[in-house]
């Protein structure tokens, strides 16, 4: 009876050690997500082909370090609003060379005087092509303040409304601190000094 119960127990823990050993060929073999076998970690018991083949993936940065080009600013005053400054706007209608030639100084930073574009503008209008001259300084004023290409091309606003656009930058520059009766030279020697001229700020900006 002592053998009998001996050798039953020696059966059943023979047996455990066996299943231990020898997994059952109905029973799946477990995996891990590294795929070797030993962890229960998916609860289905079956080994997933996709986890150890995942990586993380780095978010798409730019490589140039370059930052997307911001949106062109807003001028200061709007083209058809020639009466905030009605002083100006008299002297555009009867003698446009002279506000001209106040801004293509101001433009050039003083490598041209007013005398001498107000002349060339001058001549310019005798033969119809004065437009295409200021033009080139509304696109000039554009890229140096960063404004925008407002309400059209800068040819056509020139083309169709000449005195409007002479008004309108004449006014941007006035509103950016420059005084336009006096020249770029005594302007840069007036912030040399410290002495500056505060932005006017016309009826569009004050609503």
């Amino acid at each position: 009876m002592h053998h009998y119960h001996h050798f039953q127990n020696f059966k059943t823990t023979g047996c455990i050690q066996t299943n231990q050993m020898y997994p059952s060929l109905n029973q799946p073999e477990k995996y891990s997500v590294d795929g070797h076998p030993g962890h229960d970690v998916p609860t289905s018991g079956y080994p997933n082909p996709m986890a150890s083949s995942v990586q993380a993936v780095a978010p798409p940065y730019a490589a140039s370090g370059l930052r997307p080009h911001a949106a062109a600013g807003k001028w200061s005053t709007n083209l058809c609003h020639c009466c905030d400054d009605p002083a100006n706007c008299v002297i555009t209608c009867f003698c446009p060379c002279i506000t001209f030639g106040q801004i293509a100084e101001i433009v050039d930073r003083g490598s041209t005087t007013c005398a001498a574009n107000g002349a060339a503008y001058g001549l310019l209008a005798m033969t119809g092509f004065a437009c295409l001259y200021s033009c080139f300084y509304r696109s000039k004023l554009r890229g140096q303040y960063d404004l925008a290409e407002d309400p059209c091309v800068d040819c056509l606003v020139h083309f169709f409304c000449e005195a409007c656009a002479l008004c309108q930058e004449y006014r941007e520059l006035k509103n950016r601190g420059f005084d336009m009766g006096i020249g770029w030279e005594v302007n840069v020697d007036r912030q040399k000094r410290g002495v500056m001229v505060p932005p006017v700020m016309g009826q569009s900006m004050t609503r």
